[in-house]
């Protein structure tokens, strides 16, 4: 028994286990909040997550610091959090006028952001345009699917259009970290680029061609101990994350080309108790440690210790809804009405994990101020917790009667809507 207790001792050397529980009370309390909020106060969990990390960092109580282990889990988190983005991808639901509007959208967005960027590095408020023009051109679709969901909005026409459009305002600003904005030459980034696509894209259809031989074993596993499905799904995603890091690109990469994948292998099967584990494993253990590490992380003093940093906040926060919501208000006159693309526009400019990654590399590059990193997250935050309920609130009674026709034919065809499925011919 004394060596299986050294060899945990040794094992624990440079953890830092009072912060890890107080990680994990916070994500736990986080939950507690929202529970008891309920439908009276719709705050993202995401939000209060990050307000707690703040609280328990060492910018105001010093209970937790941010070290290895616990950045360890962050980056699990991250990696889970953008494998949901690409699994709510359903690239079917979304081609043709969606995913069109969409990349347009974000073409028009790039040029608002890196206009604007200029100007303000012109003036002298920011470092570099690149840097605070790509934070701003993000969409936090991974966080806002499960506010969509509880409102009812992924089933509806609606819902379609913004998951194009924020399926392309997080795919689109990943490869801009991946190919612009890392240390490593554009060139050099596209081939290992490339590479990377080349081998998911093989991952993809073995995993599609294998699914249908294998899936009877699998359905039989989903409520037993091996959990076949489960691990299968992790293992691809942590898998993919290691390959992204070792060919030099982000891991972000890697978790959002996991969940198209397994979106696709799993394409017209019912997996409702399958996505409920990989929920339960994401946003009930890993996802939070990310959201929470990155208040922790969250440079308070550098935001209150200046009028010029107090002063950015709010107008980054005005800018994240010019540089993603006019897009929507320009190029969806045709499929949508002003009341929903003013929606469409609050939505997509909510804005958070993909700010907190590209001010962590600026800051690290020297290209960005503390103070600006600071006012770009503080205003993701406050975007993530007023722009989604703006956009609820103009969306109010209007689900009910948009419900997009290719979604509730598929509901009703798996029986999803009270109706029997169709009898096979």
């Amino acid at each position: 028994m004394q060596p299986v207790l050294a060899a945990a001792e040794s094992a624990l050397i440079g953890v830092d286990a009072a912060s890890f529980m107080w990680v994990v009370l916070a994500a736990a309390l986080a939950a507690v909040l929202v529970g008891w909020l309920g439908p009276r106060v719709m705050i993202p969990v995401v939000v209060v997550e990050l307000l707690l990390g703040i609280v328990i960092g060492p910018e105001v109580l010093g209970l937790a610091e941010k070290d290895d282990f616990i950045a360890f889990f962050a980056n699990l988190g991250l990696g889970m959090l953008f494998f949901f983005a690409g699994y709510e991808i359903d690239f079917r639901r979304i081609a043709g006028t969606p995913l069109r509007l969409a990349a347009w959208g974000w073409l028009l967005t790039l040029v608002l952001a890196y206009s604007i960027g200029g100007l303000l590095a012109w003036a002298g408020v920011v470092l570099s345009l690149l840097y605070t023009g790509s934070a701003m051109a993000t969409t936090a679709i991974g966080t806002l699917i499960p506010i969509l969901s509880d409102a009812g909005e992924m089933r509806t026409r609606f819902g379609t259009y913004l998951l194009g459009a924020g399926a392309v305002g997080e795919f689109g600003p990943i490869l801009l970290i991946t190919l612009a904005l890392s240390a490593e030459s554009t060139v050099h980034n596209a081939v290992i680029l490339v590479a990377f696509i080349a081998l998911a894209v093989g991952a993809a259809v073995f995993a599609i061609r294998s699914v249908p031989a294998g899936w009877s074993v699998i359905e039989r596993t989903l409520e037993s101990s091996s959990q076949l499905a489960v691990r299968l799904a992790v293992l691809l995603i942590f898998a993919l994350v290691a390959l992204a890091q070792d060919l030099g690109l982000d891991l972000l990469l890697g978790g959002f080309a996991a969940g198209i994948i397994v979106r696709q292998a799993l394409q017209g099967r019912e997996v409702g108790a399958f996505e409920s584990k990989l929920t339960a494993i994401g946003y009930g253990f890993l996802i939070p440690f990310f959201f929470i590490t990155s208040g922790i992380a969250f440079n308070l003093d550098a935001l209150t210790s200046s009028a010029s940093g107090m002063l950015k906040l709010p107008l980054f926060l005005a800018l994240f809804l010019v540089v993603r919501g006019v897009p929507a208000l320009v190029l969806y006159r045709s499929v949508l009405d002003a009341r929903d693309r003013l929606a469409l526009g609050f939505f997509s400019a909510t804005q958070l994990p993909l700010v907190v990654a590209i001010t962590t590399i600026a800051v690290d590059a020297g290209e960005m101020r503390s103070s600006t990193a600071a006012a770009l997250v503080g205003a993701a935050i406050l975007s993530t917790l007023i722009f989604p309920l703006v956009g609820l609130r103009l969306r109010r009674g209007r689900a009910e009667g948009d419900v997009d026709p290719a979604v509730a034919a598929e509901r009703r065809a798996a029986g999803l809507d009270g109706e029997p499925a169709p009898a096979p011919a």
